[in-house]
């Protein structure tokens, strides 16, 4: 352009015809209008401006005798988070020479901020000097603000957005023809052409994909990956939605994101995450791992296992289903702690697996945070410890028979005599403790069969294991099988917790059935399978549980005849009777008499402080010549309760207290237990029922009086049908 009127300088005149000819016409221009020096110098606004910016109606500008100053005295003007750019587009400007735009918000004359589009212009003389600049700012509406942004948006975050109907494409973002590697300026592609930028390995899943959506109208999301002109491969997310007009589908209409790092980043993690996998699955342990908000999300191999189902049932299924009923509500209360505190944890647990049984599992719980300190994941490892918790409560409930042991007050601490009737005992006991053979023990009460089953086990190889003994008669009838194999909770009332039976305790080790005799009929039929297939079930539950025991037996009945009258299982009977020891009766073993009174009277005169020399030749002549129906512990309670009252050095014992006249030894005749015992057996337990008004126990009770065992007199009293009730004393006396 070629003006005139200008100095060599290129400034106009301030009165100069031109001047005022320019500034009317900028003037009359619906738009706001400004000029500038060659150096940026801001000269002049239109009243547009003018009034916009709320400049006084005197004000130098307006009559285009602007003081000549830089465009960063006029800076105030624009918003501050818009001045670093359009400062800069200027200066680009003044430095090429060429014409330049921006966008930026300009404050108005009430303080309010508004878009507007500004671009100058250079006007240059015929030979090429620049004169002035013209600048014409555009107010921006809300529209094109928004399209301006969009696009913008679409260019930050790698996406382009597009319009496609049953023609093919009507429309192709700029930043769309980018990702695909295509000349923005171009024409958006034909179908054909579309599919020949995808992958070929995509190729017909995207056909399939453009052909439902065409088909359902439904809107769609999917990730393929482009093979651009220059080689590149690219993964694009195609995301639409179905646009309608009056009701009826048009077009669609969305965006195509490059997600290749994201992908990438994606499989990266799939890669770690199956690698993790692998050797998770190769843990011996229960595994799993859990959302920030305990959601299940994956389970090792073994963890299905255990549990007997798939990855996605696990997912599915409740934690009620899995833990013990008498175990949930504490470990819900764990839980919810642990998700409130996010911190570590630890507990023990019993899950059901797949069969319904329950195992003891230690669990341990660590969390998983990101950089940002918040919780992503919780890594769930649980370790079988139902072994260490069978053996916890086995060694609990063996101190507990221990300590019951303890209490008792043995029959005697160690085997005492030398007759050939005991020593041939002992030569037989010897002989068969190396072995696992079950052995049956008969003979009287007192005889000391306990004593033979524990010298069994002390020379047995199970000797560093336990020994339990057990009363079978002095349990009651309804509870001995759960005092033999145990009971689950809730098997009986009363049955509050798991119990362990005494095979169980006695797994490894010896168990000892003392009065075997007296077990009832079901009892019996469960031992005889524990002695065939060495396993059984608790009372109230299903598991069978094997166990490697071995039993010895004992009993003072005759189990032939009561095998015979069908009192006891004959094939019972023949698989206890594998070894059997008949322990001899204290009036057969007359030459340990003197022994045993000595070693009983040292035992309870050093328990009782007192020191005894001797024994009186009567008292001698007089245990000797006894027939001693109660045996051994019949010999002890009368030591024990002589030393007791026993006021000198010499050892006596009241005639009164053996219930039985004394073997007739001068005449040479020896009468038999069986003779003696057998016509005057009910004569003597009813004689100390009335003595002791029909009571059993205590230390007045007919057993003290007789020394015998609560246990053995109550299977007397029902052997010999004696009513016991009616020596007890009338009440009211």
């Amino acid at each position: 352009m070629v003006v005139t009127g200008f100095d060599v300088n290129g400034v106009l005149h301030q009165h100069s015809p031109l001047e005022a000819q320019l500034q009317a016409t900028l003037n009359i221009v619906p738009a706001y209008t400004w000029y500038a020096l060659p150096n940026g110098a801001l000269t002049f606004v239109n009243e547009r401006t003018a009034d916009y910016l709320g400049l006084p109606g005197d004000h130098p500008l307006r009559f285009g005798i602007g003081t000549g100053a830089d465009w960063d005295s006029h800076m105030g003007f624009f918003h501050p988070d818009d001045r670093e750019q359009t400062r800069r587009v200027w200066s680009d400007c003044l430095r090429t020479g060429c014409a330049g735009e921006v966008r930026f918000r300009v404050r108005n004359a009430e303080g309010g901020y508004r878009w507007f589009l500004s671009r100058a212009e250079p006007v240059r003389a015929a030979d090429g000097t620049l004169l002035y600049w013209i600048g014409v700012n555009l107010e921006i509406d809300e529209r094109k603000q928004i399209e301006f942004y969009l696009a913008e948006g679409q260019r930050l975050a790698h996406t382009g957005s597009w319009v496609f109907n049953s023609a093919g494409f009507e429309y192709w973002s700029s930043e769309l023809f980018q990702i695909h590697g295509l000349d923005p300026t171009g024409n958006p592609p034909t179908k054909e052409e579309y599919l020949a930028l995808v992958h070929p390995e995509d190729r017909e899943f995207v056909e399939q994909e453009i052909q439902k959506m065409l088909t359902t109208h439904r809107a769609f999301d999917f990730t393929k990956r482009i093979l651009r002109p220059d080689g590149r491969i690219r993964s694009v997310r195609c995301v639409g939605v179905p646009a309608t007009q009056a009701g009826a589908f048009r077009r669609f209409v969305g965006t195509g994101m490059d997600v290749t790092e994201q992908e990438q980043l994606i499989e990266s993690v799939r890669k770690r995450e199956s690698e993790l996998r692998q050797i998770l699955d190769l843990v011996p342990q229960l595994v799993g791992v859990l959302g920030p908000h305990a959601e299940r999300l994956y389970a090792n191999r073994v963890t299905l296992s255990y549990f007997g189902v798939t990855l996605d049932e696990w997912r599915q299924r409740d934690r009620r289903s899995e833990v013990h009923p008498d175990d949930f509500d504490r470990i819900k209360a764990h839980i919810d702690r642990s998700l409130t505190t996010g911190a570590a944890g630890e507990l023990e647990m019993r899950l059901r697996a797949g069969d319904g049984t329950y195992r003891w599992f230690l669990v341990r719980s660590n969390p998983l945070r990101d950089d940002q300190g918040q919780l992503v994941r919780w890594y769930i490892a649980y370790t079988d410890i139902e072994d260490r918790k069978r053996a916890e409560d086995r060694l609990q409930q063996e101190n507990v028979a221990l300590r019951e042991e303890i209490d008792k007050t043995s029959m005697f601490e160690e085997i005492v005599g030398a007759s050939p009737a005991l020593t041939a005992v002992l030569s037989r006991v010897s002989k068969v403790a190396s072995s696992d053979s079950t052995v049956l023990i008969s003979g009287e009460t007192g005889t000391g069969k306990e004593l033979v089953a524990r010298a069994i086990h002390r020379r047995s190889r199970r000797v560093s294991r336990a020994f339990v003994a057990v009363n079978c008669a002095a349990i009651p009838r309804d509870l001995i099988a759960s005092e033999l194999f145990g009971h689950e909770k809730g098997a009986f009332t009363g049955a509050l917790q798991r119990r362990l039976g005494r095979f169980e305790l006695a797994d490894g080790g010896t168990i000892f059935l003392d009065e075997v005799g007296e077990l009832t009929s079901d009892t019996q039929v469960a031992l005889l399978r524990v002695l065939q297939e060495r396993e059984f079930e608790r009372v109230g539950g299903q598991q069978s549980i094997r166990v490697d025991v071995r039993v010895v037996a004992a009993t003072n009945r005759d189990l032939k005849a009561a095998v015979a009258n069908g009192a006891f299982r004959e094939d019972l009977y023949y698989r206890l009777n594998v070894f059997p020891l008949e322990m001899p009766p204290l009036r057969a073993r007359r030459a340990d008499i003197l022994l045993l009174v000595e070693y009983f009277i040292d035992r309870y005169g050093r328990k009782a402080g007192k020191n005894i020399r001797s024994v009186d030749k009567k008292t001698l002549h007089l245990l000797q010549s006894y027939p001693w129906p109660g045996n051994i512990r019949e010999l002890q309670n009368v030591i024990e309760r002589s030393v007791i009252l026993c006021e000198t050095e010499i050892f006596a014992v009241d005639e009164s207290w053996l219930s039985q006249r004394p073997l007739d030894t001068r005449s040479g005749s020896k009468l038999l237990l069986s003779e003696k015992v057998a016509g005057t057996e009910r004569e003597i337990i009813e004689e100390a029922l009335r003595e002791s008004q029909g009571r059993i126990f205590g230390p007045s009770g007919a057993a003290a009086k007789l020394g015998i065992a609560r246990s053995t007199l109550e299977s007397k009293i029902r052997s010999l049908k004696i009513n016991k009730n009616r020596f007890k004393a009338p009440s009211g006396t």
